[in-house]
């Protein structure tokens, strides 16, 4: 069956005819010089009078030399996002085709994996600031972050599936972006923009595991898909050991745990839809050996409470992982967000049996991986159980770091 994208894409208005000329401070220009795509409202001297989303914006030096072009938001503290820098060049549908593959080839090394659920373009990484695309079997999750993509939407999802041919596109938008409906011409966050409603429930496969995904309503665009390669190396700690999945939303660390052997996995979550989702994709698993003799128990409670409950009963784990959300998205809940990883590793070593291993996650940004580290050792010395042989791991193939400040996620492997 043929689909076409939403006419509302196709019909969008048309971009002003010149790129508008900003006038930028020279720190704004310096930043643009060492490659950072982020231009903010405060390095610009005087805001464009008729600009709109997506119009192209330039900036030159004060000797007239080209520095960067890219897309322009006058709704977001990230007034511009360069997509060219230093040489001048169009920023047209051919552009947009040219990054699509180059970001598609990048993740050819996934599909000897039995993988199909995988982040296809991840934005500034990527070289398209503001976007991310995650693949789930033959759909695919556009996640917008900026107004300015609306009026070049139709040329790149056409490309995208000349590329990568697709039953179905959906259509996640951020928080900043819903708080301008009136800017969004009746597209709404979760709407399918291509292909037919979904009737079913749709799964992906992540090293051969089969996960249930919710590309409208569920967390992210559906999947945490950055813990790939955590989960894998799980995997290989679990066999013969009583595993705690801390945060476990649906379930991917206890999957892993259980086709990696484990006898017994504990899934804690206050959300009892994410749990019956983990139930499900056992259920979904369970021609896996490994995974149909594992044991697995579900607590619904926050977690802080669940974990403080385990160590008064003296439950001990061989393996714990901790998960959690961001808990700082912002520079000024930094100190919170260290408090509350601290708590949760001495919670987490007091539940680990004699040499067992712990896994502790920071999705927070703000937060650094040596603040994060300091914070969650310190912790266990305090616990009176000193990590030792600590490893570090940090992003997957498919969400590179080609953009530092776009570093996030840390992850710390330790025995204790």
């Amino acid at each position: 069956m043929t689909h076409s994208l939403h006419p509302i894409l196709s019909e969008w208005p048309h971009c002003a005819n010149r790129p508008l000329k900003l006038q930028v401070t020279n720190s704004g220009i310096a930043s643009l010089h060492r490659g950072h795509p982020w231009l903010y409202a405060e390095r610009i001297k005087e805001e464009p009078s008729q600009g709109q989303p997506g119009d192209l914006a330039v900036v030159f030096d004060g000797k007239k030399k080209f520095v960067a072009v890219g897309l322009y938001d006058p709704f977001s503290p990230i007034r511009m996002r360069a997509l060219r820098a230093s040489k001048p060049g169009p920023i047209d549908r051919d552009f947009f085709a040219d990054r699509i593959a180059k970001a598609l080839a990048r993740r050819l090394p996934l599909l000897k994996t039995k993988t199909d659920g995988y982040r296809m373009i991840h934005g500034e990484s990527d070289g398209m600031s503001g976007m991310v695309i995650d693949r789930y079997a033959k759909t695919a999750v556009v996640k917008l972050y900026t107004h300015a993509w609306l009026p070049h939407l139709y040329d790149c999802l056409d490309c995208l599936l000349e590329q990568q041919p697709l039953d179905r596109i959906v259509l996640r938008m951020s928080r900043g972006m819903k708080q301008h409906p009136e800017h969004l011409r009746g597209l709404e966050d979760g709407q399918i923009i291509y292909g037919e409603p979904i009737s079913e429930t749709l799964t992906c496969r992540e090293n051969g595991l089969y996960f249930e995904v919710d590309p409208i309503y569920g967390q992210k665009t559906g999947f945490f898909l950055d813990q790939r390669d955590n989960r894998a190396r799980v995997e290989t700690l679990s066999k013969g050991k009583r595993v705690l999945n801390v945060f476990s939303y649906n379930g991917g660390f206890s999957l892993a745990a259980a086709r990696g052997g484990a006898i017994e996995v504990t899934s804690i979550d206050q959300s009892g839809p994410a749990l019956e989702s983990s139930k499900r994709n056992f259920a979904l698993n369970a021609e896996v050996s490994a995974i149909a003799a594992t044991r697995h128990l579900t607590i619904e409670d926050d977690a802080f409470k669940a974990l403080a409950e385990l160590v008064k009963q003296g439950k001990k784990y061989e393996v714990v992982i901790i998960d959690p959300p961001a808990f700082a998205v912002r520079r000024s809940q930094v100190k919170d967000a260290l408090n509350a990883y601290g708590r949760l590793a001495q919670l987490g070593v007091n539940l680990l049996a004699p040499d067992g291993d712990i896994v502790l996650a920071s999705c927070s940004k703000p937060v650094s991986p040596e603040d994060f580290r300091h914070t969650v050792c310190a912790a266990a010395e305090r616990a009176g159980r000193p990590w030792r042989e600590i490893t570090e791991t940090s992003h997957a193939l498919d969400h590179p770091l080609d953009f530092a400040d776009g570093r996030y996620l840390k992850c710390i492997f330790a025995t204790a």
